[in-house]
């Protein structure tokens, strides 16, 4: 019983963690090239402003980010329900509409965390900073 259910259970767990892991170290090694785009600092990107342009880039990213997440979800849910565990049928439809239910209920919550995080840095950053007082122990 208990091989049974490392075959059945543990292998595919263990095989799906690795690849995931694997794929998110290419993630990192790529995102850190000499050359990147994450090489800028923070500095550099929290300089100016938010545009038009820069929301357009950031749900363009959000867009494909919850696309591409989303479809290799289903596939792992497919792969796992049809070849390990053998359900199929209402479970499948389930899982596919309650992810994208998921999916539909976070997008307009980070969106506002997102609209709400620049206007309170953009407020912040509006305020008028008192001047620097002298240190009274040098």
């Amino acid at each position: 019983m208990s091989s049974y259910l490392l075959r059945s259970d543990f292998d595919p767990m263990v095989g799906g963690f690795v690849i995931i892991m694997v794929a998110l170290a290419a993630g990192l090694r790529l995102s850190r090239r000499p050359g990147g785009t994450a090489t800028r600092t923070r500095q550099d990107q929290a300089s100016g402003p938010v545009t038009a342009a820069g929301w357009r880039r950031l749900a363009g990213h959000v867009a494909v980010t919850m696309l591409g997440g989303y479809l290799l979800l289903m596939v792992v849910v497919i792969l796992y329900y049809y070849v390990v565990a053998r359900v199929g049928g209402a479970f499948i439809k389930g899982a596919f509409t309650g992810c994208a239910l998921l999916i539909g209920l976070a997008t307009p919550v980070f969106a506002a965390a997102s609209l709400l995080t620049e206007q309170f840095r953009a407020r912040a950053a509006r305020k008028p900073h008192p001047p620097a007082q002298p240190d009274p122990t040098r």
